[in-house]
């Protein structure tokens, strides 16, 4: 009976620091990121499976790693300024070494992103991701800002791998917004899909 208690005592530990509250949406969901205190987990925008060849690289891409195509390129940039439009602050910026996650966070401008490898791909594109990389991303979306929202840039691998309950059909350029208790849980409030980020700064009154 003992060791049963002990496993359900566990169980709900794990449950409280990892869970899904009600999610918000709409004015409500700008509004709380207006506050700050979250972390938007961002998988890069859209990038074709191949790498460019030398004609089609882009001048930055000297390595011709894989690269956004037009619709990330558009659609990194127009997230960007409606996160600005809407008056979101943005704290700490990390990204994946890649270029095409890189490239995400120039392309929406956001502050002073910082190149974190254990966000990248291990230089295996879709593949190569570890358990330790999983376990460093579980533990830095705890993280509760010191000041406006968190933005961290990486790939689907990373997501799924420690996140597999939220990860499912998150498209390119998607974004969970995780809150941070502060005290070691971390709970999913939002899922946002690129192109609506624009939507938002329409159908929401900006700050004055």
């Amino acid at each position: 009976m003992t060791a049963i208690v002990g496993v359900l005592l566990i169980a709900a530990a794990q449950a409280r620091q990892q869970s899904v509250s009600p999610m918000l949406s709409g004015e409500q969901l700008v509004q709380a990121l207006r506050r700050g205190g979250y972390v938007l987990l961002m998988r890069h925008a859209s990038a074709p499976q191949e790498a460019p060849d030398k004609a089609s690289a882009d001048p930055g891409n000297v390595t011709r790693e894989r690269q956004l195509d037009d619709t990330g390129r558009r659609t990194a940039a127009a997230m960007g300024a409606a996160l600005r439009d809407l008056g979101i602050p943005i704290g700490a910026v990390f990204t994946s070494p890649t270029y095409r996650a890189v490239e995400t966070a120039r392309l929406a401008q956001l502050p002073r992103p910082r190149t974190q490898e254990e966000l990248g791909d291990g230089g295996h594109s879709m593949q190569g991701v570890s358990d330790a990389q999983a376990d460093w991303l579980k533990r830095k979306v705890r993280e509760r800002p010191n000041h406006g929202n968190t933005v961290m840039v990486t790939h689907l691998p990373n997501i799924s791998r420690a996140f597999p309950e939220w990860a499912a059909g998150l498209s390119n350029g998607g974004v969970l917004v995780l809150r941070p208790d502060g005290k070691g849980g971390v709970t999913l409030v939002a899922r946002i899909a690129i192109e609506q980020w624009p939507q938002m700064a329409l159908n929401t009154p900006h700050r004055q």
